[in-house]
């Protein structure tokens, strides 16, 4: 007889650089989960289409976007997204790719196929779920919400360390610049803007080491907070 108990979703919503990406995957290996990308979907989607898809006819974004198969493949920080059954190439994760999934992330038809990829990967496997609207649109009922955020200029000194840290080039006022637009195109935007949800649990990590934000996310899901 198939479990009725429903996967645990654990939310984490905030803008670009705020980390994330790097907070979910370590709370998916503490809390044993699959981690899912969302931002991922949406880079690799831009990728994938190219520079304008944005301007496409909806019917042709559609049909493009029918080709799509997202699947998760491990758990914790070993999580996998993969797209038609391959791993994502690390090409997404350029600025210029960021700026492209933002633009193409306000499209009707993106959104919608979208939600409906990850309400189903939500459907079948416990998670944590990292985005923009996740607590808000994508899963209103999660267990846990959480809503990180942090000044604009030292999410850009995050980006330039982790940029260094890879040995790729860091201009600090590049990418702040692309962070503010970002930020606006994000919040502002007509479709599901980047919110908190009512229910979240707000952390301003402009001054918090990732070791303290992953202990004050984890001691609320444990009712410790």
């Amino acid at each position: 007889m198939a479990s009725s108990i429903a996967p645990l979703i654990v939310t984490l919503d905030g803008p670009a650089g705020v980390g994330k990406s790097t907070l979910a995957r370590k709370l998916a290996g503490e809390l044993g989960l699959a981690f899912l990308d969302t931002g991922a979907m949406f880079r690799a989607a831009a990728f994938t289409l190219g520079e304008g898809a944005w301007d496409w006819p909806q019917g042709v974004l559609q049909q493009k976007l029918g080709a799509f198969e997202f699947s998760l493949r491990g758990s914790g920080e070993n999580t996998e997204l993969l797209l038609g059954g391959q791993p994502l190439p690390e090409a997404i994760r350029s600025e210029e790719t960021g700026r492209w999934a933002s633009k193409l992330a306000v499209v009707p038809s993106v959104r919608a196929y979208m939600k409906m990829a990850q309400i189903f990967l939500g459907r079948t496997t416990s998670l944590v779920a990292e985005g923009r609207d996740m607590g808000t649109v994508v899963f209103p009922d999660a267990r846990h919400k959480f809503f990180l955020d942090a000044d604009p200029d030292e999410r850009a000194r995050r980006r330039c360390r982790q940029l260094e840290g890879q040995g790729r080039p860091a201009d600090f006022a590049a990418i702040a610049a692309s962070i503010r637009q970002r930020d606006d195109q994000d919040r502002n935007r007509s479709i599901a803007p980047l919110k908190p949800a009512p229910d979240a649990m707000l952390v301003d990590t402009t001054h918090l080491t990732e070791g303290e934000v992953l202990e004050a996310v984890l001691d609320r899901i444990r009712g410790l907070r």
